[in-house]
């Protein structure tokens, strides 16, 4: 961008964006840059705008910010302030007016990963109200895209993971996350504990849902027994222990019409609702395990 483009920018955003971007902006666009030097405080660390009193010409020209301007750290600022707006419910609806969705949907093509988790957060937010989640939609394949191909455990990952779970609250977009299962299996069986949690939100979500069931009977997790263990995450176990549970009570609701030739060997249908000896030993031995939830849980997988 232009010198006299880029200062009035730059003076756009320090008026919307806070004192706090205003450094950031600072280090990166003035005199301050030097060769090798490093990048200033993160963009979450700078001292947040007060979003809550932000009227509909703020936001109009923070989205117009968005627009005009190539630079990733202002990118950035613009997001993680348009992601505060909107965790009050009536900025969520001013920005869906004013085309923010798709202005902040344009970002997930960016190349820079820190812009595109930001762009995920702030859909994160926005996707709370059920009439942005009819707009938000259209993105979920790239969403799921940008979950496979980023790094494992990263946080642009964990942003998608943390979207994909608000858009799977309800069946409505369940299809458009069907050929992902294998990746979230995957995040499953290799994350951390932190990356297994948020995507065991997700895979409760979709096994709820009776018409994604043979897709996840279907997939294979060598390493799902692990998670039914006495000494896992008490986090990662009730929703490992939710998901069997919503598998074999859609499984079972399916009148017989479910026959084993189906699935392979190392399908979940065989890990967890075949009667399977190594599954069932587990269950016993948490029957034992000191959390009531825990207890609760088992108790409906084995009275299913």
């Amino acid at each position: 961008m232009g010198e006299p483009r880029g200062a009035a920018l730059r003076a756009a955003a320090a008026a919307l964006l806070g004192a706090g971007a205003c450094y950031c902006l600072w280090r990166l666009t003035a005199g301050g840059r030097r060769a090798g030097a490093a990048r200033g405080p993160p963009a979450d660390s700078s001292p947040p705008v007060s979003t809550h009193g932000m009227d509909v010409d703020a936001l109009q020209k923070l989205i117009h910010l968005l627009q005009a301007t190539d630079d990733p750290l202002i990118q950035e600022q613009a997001l993680i302030t348009l992601s505060n707006s909107a965790a009050f419910s009536v900025n969520q609806d001013i920005i869906r007016s004013l085309d923010g969705l798709s202005v902040i949907g344009g970002m997930l093509s960016d190349c820079i990963p820190k812009v595109k988790e930001k762009a995920l957060n702030a859909l994160n937010n926005l996707s709370m109200n059920i009439r942005n989640q009819e707009k938000i939609q259209v993105y979920i394949t790239q969403v799921c895209r940008i979950i496979d191909t980023a790094p494992l455990n990263s946080d642009l990952q964990l942003a998608g993971l943390r979207l994909l779970t608000n858009m799977s609250v309800t069946n409505d977009y369940h299809q458009k996350m069907i050929n992902s299962i294998p990746c979230f299996l995957h995040l499953l069986s290799e994350g951390t504990e932190r990356t297994q949690i948020q995507v065991l939100k997700v895979l409760v979500n979709l096994s709820a849902n009776p018409a994604i069931t043979r897709h996840l009977l279907r997939a294979q997790v060598p390493s799902l027994l692990l998670l039914f263990d006495n000494c896992i995450n008490r986090d990662i176990l009730l929703r490992a222990l939710a998901f069997a549970a919503n598998l074999k009570k859609n499984m079972n609701n399916e009148d017989g019409t479910v026959t084993e030739d189906q699935y392979s060997e190392d399908s979940i249908f065989f890990t967890l609702c075949r009667d399977s000896a190594p599954f069932a030993q587990k269950l016993a031995f948490l029957l034992h395990h000191p959390d009531i939830e825990v207890k609760e849980q088992v108790v409906r997988i084995l009275t299913q």
